[in-house]
C-alpha cells in the first residue's frame, strides 16, 4: 500500500531549461538520502520523468511532469513512509527547487 503525495514546484525557467536541470540533478537525490546506500533510476518519456529511489529496503516511485512554469511531482510513499507524508511534503516544497531545478552547470 502506498500513500500518494503531490507537490507542484513553480519556476520561471521554461520547459526545456527546467527539464535539462532536472535531468542534470537527479543523481543528487542519492546524496539526500541518509545512509549513502540509495539507488536512483530514471526514465524520460518526453517531458515526463519516471523516477525510482531505493534505500533502506524501501522503494519510492515518482512521476514528474515538466511544464513551462511548473513541475508537477506525484510521489508514491510506501508503507511506513506514508506516516511522514506531511514532513516530506514540507521538505519538497522547501528544498525541491534547490534539489531538482538548481543550475549545477558551473560545478
Amino acid at each position: 500500500m502506498t500513500t500518494p503525495l503531490e507537490v507542484e514546484l513553480p519556476h520561471r525557467l521554461g520547459k526545456a531549461e527546467a527539464r535539462a536541470r532536472i535531468a542534470g540533478n537527479t543523481h543528487r537525490l542519492a546524496d539526500a538520502i541518509p545512509g549513502a546506500m540509495a539507488e536512483v533510476h530514471e526514465a524520460w518519456d518526453g517531458d515526463w520523468l519516471t523516477l525510482t529511489v531505493g534505500a533502506m529496503g524501501q522503494e519510492v516511485r515518482a512521476l514528474i511532469e515538466v511544464e513551462e512554469a511548473l513541475v508537477k511531482c506525484r510521489i508514491d510513499l510506501p508503507g511506513v513512509l506514508g506516516m511522514f507524508r506531511a514532513a516530506i511534503e514540507r521538505a519538497m516544497k522547501t528544498h525541491g527547487e534547490d534539489l531538482l531545478l538548481e543550475d549545477r552547470s558551473l560545478d
